[in-house]
């Protein structure tokens, strides 16, 4: 199972955690769960309002072997206007636009949207429970 905890946070509420949202789906091949605006696909949906997070932005997906991977969808411009990091433990590195990374397999951690033209940030937090 893989269970996913959101938090939107802007400069006036950094540090709160109201509003936070959760999801989760078994960990069975094919399984999806969705991160963007678009509520009719996106099972931890954005703020409507904050147009650097795509309709649907990041989508995670269980393989085969029962392991998820994060993907930063592409969306319709050539530049984001946000950036991507996935934290694991001590380890932090960038998300490529359009690129797909592995999550450890029975493992934590946080994956954090930030927008590039002001203090604002969507952290979602995963732990895959084997």
């Amino acid at each position: 199972m893989l269970e996913l905890t959101m938090a939107a946070v802007s400069a006036a509420d950094a540090g709160a955690t109201a509003g936070m949202l959760m999801a989760d789906a078994p960990s069975e091949p094919g399984a999806v769960l969705r991160v963007g605006r678009d509520r009719s696909v996106c099972r931890l949906p954005t703020p409507d309002d904050w147009l650097f997070v795509s309709r649907v932005h990041l989508e995670f997906r269980c393989g085969p072997d029962g392991g998820w991977q994060l993907t930063w969808l592409r969306g319709s411009q050539a530049d984001p206007s946000s950036e991507v990091r996935l934290t694991v433990g001590e380890h932090a590195a960038a998300v490529p636009y359009g690129g797909t990374v592995p999550l450890p397999r029975g493992g934590s951690g946080e994956v954090v949207i930030v927008d590039r033209t002001g203090p604002r940030s969507v952290n979602v937090g995963f732990y895959h429970e084997v």
